[in-house]
C-alpha cells in the first residue's frame, strides 16, 4: 500500500525547475533516486537536500525519484513539499529566511513599476529584483493554472523566505474567496509586503482579507505591517471605488485591470482607451480622495516601446502613480516616463524653498510670488523632488546649490 505524490516540470526546455514524484510506503526506508544538470558539481548537496525534505517532512519510508533542471534549493524544497501533500502528507518544511528577505516597506514610496511573475515559475525569480523595479508581484492569480494553485503557493512562500529581490517591494497577488485565504495563511507569516486583492467589487472583500491578515499577524507574533492593494476589474468595482478604497486603514493603492473591465461592459479594449477613460478616472479621484495612490494597469505589448511610453505618459497626466509591467524590459521606460520634467522640478523646488522658508521664520502661511501654497501643493512638491533626486535628474544637495 502506497501513495505517489507528483509536482514540478520536466523536459528539455525547463530551466531552474525540477520533476519530483514522491512514493510514501510503509517500509524500505529513505531511497532517493536524483538526476542532475548540474550534478557534476551539486550532485551530493542535491542528495543531502531532498533527504532533509524528507526527514522534515516526518517521512521515514519512501522513494524519491528527481529530474533537476538546475533548480535552486528554495524551488526544489518547494516541489518535494508539493509531492508530499499530494501524496497525503500534511507537514511542511519551512526553508531558512534568509537575512535579505527580512526588510519591511513603508506607506507611501514610490510604486511606478510592478512586475508581474507567475507564481509557479521559479525560473523568473531569481535575478527579477536585478531590473530595479519598483515592486514585484508573486502571483497565485490568473497566471497560474487552477491544478496548480497548491505548487504555486508553496513556492511563492519559499520565495519570500529566500529569494533576493534587491529592496523592491514584495507583493503578492492572491486568489478570490476561499483559495485567497488560503494564500494568506502562507504568505502573511513569511514577510510579504503588499498583499493584491483581485476583483474587488466590495468594501468587505477588503475588509474579509484585512482581517484574516490582523488575525495571521496576532497568531505569529507579526509586526512588520502588510498593506493592500485592491484591483478594480469591473463595472460595479468601479462604482464602489471610493468605497474599495476606504475600506482598510491597510490600503495603500488602488489599482485596475482593464482585461476584464472591458469584458465586463462588452467592449474591446484599445490602445487609445477611449473605453476605458472613465474607469481610469473614477479609480484616480477615488484613490486620491481616500489619500492612496492610483495605480494603472499593466500594457500588454511588450514589444511596443513606444506604444508603452505613451500609455504610460497618458496614465501620469491621468493622474496614475504607476503601472503594471509584464516584462522586465518595461521597467526603465515606464520610470523614465514617469519622471518629472524640468518644468516640474524647478516648480517643486521653488514651491519647497518657500515652504522651508516660511517655516523657518514661523509663518502659518506659506507663498509663492502672489499664489497661496497649500498642504497637498508642498506634499506633491516634496514628491516631485524625491523623485528626481532619486533618479538623478537633481543633485541630492539641491538646497545648497541655490543658498
Amino acid at each position: 500500500m502506497s501513495n505517489v505524490g507528483t509536482a514540478g516540470r520536466k523536459g528539455p526546455a525547463v530551466r531552474s525547475d525540477c520533476f519530483v514524484s514522491l512514493e510514501v510506503r510503509k517500509s524500505g526506508g529513505l531511497d532517493i533516486a536524483a538526476t542532475s544538470r548540474v550534478d557534476s558539481m551539486y550532485g551530493d548537496s542535491i542528495q543531502q537536500l531532498c533527504r532533509d525534505v524528507l526527514e522534515g517532512l516526518g517521512l521515514q519510508h519512501a522513494r524519491l525519484e528527481l529530474e533537476d533542471a538546475g533548480a535552486l534549493p528554495f524551488a526544489l524544497m518547494a516541489r518535494i513539499e508539493t509531492a508530499a501533500a499530494r501524496a497525503g502528507i500534511t507537514a511542511s518544511f519551512l526553508p531558512e529566511m534568509k537575512s535579505y528577505c527580512t526588510d519591511t516597506t513603508q506607506r507611501d514610496r514610490f510604486r511606478r513599476s510592478r512586475l508581474y511573475l507567475p507564481g509557479n515559475d521559479p525560473q523568473f525569480f531569481i535575478n527579477a529584483g536585478l531590473h530595479k523595479p519598483d515592486g514585484i508581484i508573486l502571483d497565485l492569480e490568473d497566471s497560474v493554472a487552477p491544478a496548480e494553485k497548491d505548487a504555486a503557493r508553496i513556492m511563492v512562500r519559499n520565495a519570500l523566505r529566500q529569494v533576493n529581490f534587491y529592496g523592491a517591494e514584495r507583493m503578492v497577488r492572491i486568489n478570490q474567496g476561499a483559495e485567497g485565504i488560503r494564500d494568506l495563511d502562507e504568505i502573511v507569516p513569511n514577510n510579504v509586503h503588499v498583499v493584491l486583492i483581485p476583483k474587488v467589487e466590495s468594501a468587505e472583500q477588503v475588509q474579509e482579507v484585512d482581517t484574516h491578515i490582523q488575525n495571521l499577524q496576532k497568531k505569529h507574533k507579526s509586526r512588520s505591517p502588510v498593506y493592500l492593494m485592491p484591483i478594480i476589474e469591473s463595472a460595479l468595482g468601479t462604482i464602489r471605488a471610493y468605497d474599495i478604497a476606504t475600506a482598510s486603514e491597510n490600503n495603500v493603492a488602488l489599482a485596475l485591470g482593464l482585461e476584464d473591465y472591458t469584458a465586463d461592459i462588452g467592449v474591446q479594449r484599445t490602445l487609445e482607451g477611449r473605453e476605458s477613460f472613465w474607469m481610469r478616472s473614477m479609480v484616480v479621484n477615488a484613490a486620491r480622495a481616500a489619500g492612496i495612490q492610483p495605480i494603472d494597469t499593466v500594457f500588454s505589448d511588450v514589444a511596443d516601446k513606444k506604444g508603452l511610453i505613451v500609455s504610460v505618459k497618458e496614465a501620469k497626466a491621468l493622474g496614475f502613480d504607476g503601472k503594471g509591467c509584464i516584462h522586465p524590459r518595461q521597467i526603465a521606460p515606464i520610470h523614465d516616463a514617469f519622471a518629472p520634467e524640468k518644468s516640474e522640478i524647478d516648480k517643486a523646488t521653488k514651491i519647497m524653498r518657500a515652504f522651508e522658508k516660511a517655516e523657518a521664520q514661523g509663518l502659518a502661511v506659506v507663498a509663492l510670488g502672489s499664489k497661496m501654497i497649500d498642504p497637498p501643493v508642498v506634499k506633491r512638491a516634496l514628491k516631485t523632488v524625491e523623485m528626481a533626486v532619486s533618479l538623478g535628474r537633481l543633485p541630492e544637495n539641491w538646497r545648497e546649490e541655490h543658498s
